[in-house]
């Protein structure tokens, strides 16, 4: 019986073996750009501290600046990720269609190549002729040494990544673009609140959108704890905000609302589990799960929407989740359900 037992451990080691072996061989390497937010992003305290964005120039008319220009960009994004979904929601809004801006959509099982082209025929990016992000970042900067992350705005004239800052990005559809937006498209950066819109962002950007982040990859019980009440501290704040307005700034439809609706989409299907954000699940607000639905019944926020691919991306690409079990819920169809905002404020406009 000892025999029969060595044998197996042995077998078992071997294939152990080589399976270590084959990853490696399937592992490429682009440059010197990093494929995990472990590289880089977790400080010594347990910390997840995001990286910068890298490529930053603004859209615009001045000198140095990336000119407006139809047919010239290519966006990168994937469903999975809350910063690329938020350009694709501004761009259904706004009725910037492919004609003026193309896309090009990663599969949102980030691999150990980083974000890949799996999607398309033949697993490459039609336009770019690239599998994986990295390979465009890499050969723009070889000495970029972050993630290549998206949203990703890339120069197809010139081949090369001109942005992928995710801060601002929408600000400019909101604004610079505006030649190219569709009849009726609303204005959600509005010159009078801008100043409140800006401020009220950088809150959610802290708390709310790269909040969940900061307490699903803490590697400390401190550094996850302050962000778990942090996270829920400002949803209990926004709960009471959203009581008497339909929207965060009023009856105005902005920028602020798109940002927000990002991170309560993922929340009880993703982080509620995978971040161990499990104090309440947003339908367990009255305020905030009604909001939501509402913004979900806006066709522009509901076709942005991909719950599986969220579920799919979160849990199946995370690394406690070796075994790669695929909860069957939660139950998603509850969006599709009535909200009581109309009862509340009237017709739906924006």
């Amino acid at each position: 019986m000892a025999e029969l037992e060595a044998a197996a451990c042995s077998l078992a080691a071997h294939f152990e073996k080589l399976n270590r072996e084959k990853k490696q061989s399937e592992t490429k390497s682009f440059g010197k750009v990093a494929t995990s937010e472990h590289k880089g992003e977790i400080a010594v305290n347990g910390a997840f501290v995001r990286q910068q964005n890298r490529f930053c120039t603004p859209f615009g008319d001045k000198e140095g600046q990336l000119p407006v220009e139809a047919g010239r960009y290519r966006l990168i994004w994937t469903p999975l990720c809350p910063w690329a979904t938020r350009q694709m929601i501004a761009f259904k809004l706004l009725g910037i269609g492919e004609d003026v801006i193309s896309v090009g959509k990663v599969a949102p099982i980030r691999t150990e190549n980083g974000w890949e082209f799996s999607l398309d025929e033949g697993g490459v990016d039609p336009v770019l002729g690239i599998r994986y992000l990295p390979e465009i970042y890499a050969s723009t900067d070889p000495e970029y040494t972050g993630r290549a992350t998206v949203p990703t705005i890339v120069d197809v004239k010139e081949r090369k990544v001109v942005n992928n800052d995710y801060h601002r990005l929408t600000n400019y559809w909101e604004t610079v673009w505006k030649p190219f937006w569709g009849v009726g498209a609303p204005d959600l950066y509005p010159v009078e609140l801008r100043t409140g819109i800006d401020a009220l962002n950088e809150i959610l950007f802290h708390e709310i959108n790269n909040g969940v982040y900061k307490a699903g990859f803490a590697q400390s019980q401190e550094e996850y704890e302050k962000n778990y009440h942090l996270v829920f501290d400002r949803l209990d704040w926004l709960e009471e905000h959203l009581a008497d307005k339909r929207f965060l700034f009023g009856d105005r439809l902005t920028d602020s609302d798109i940002r927000l609706y990002v991170t309560l989409a993922r929340f009880d299907t993703a982080y509620y589990f995978g971040f161990r954000l499990n104090r309440k699940r947003i339908r367990d607000y009255d305020n905030l799960w009604n909001y939501a639905k509402e913004l979900y019944s806006i066709p522009a926020f509901r076709e942005a929407t991909d719950f599986d691919a969220i579920k799919r991306g979160y849990l199946l690409g995370a690394e406690e989740n070796p075994d790669q079990v695929l909860p069957d819920g939660p139950d998603n169809s509850v969006w599709l359900e009535p909200n009581n905002r109309a009862e509340k404020f009237g017709p739906l406009q924006y």
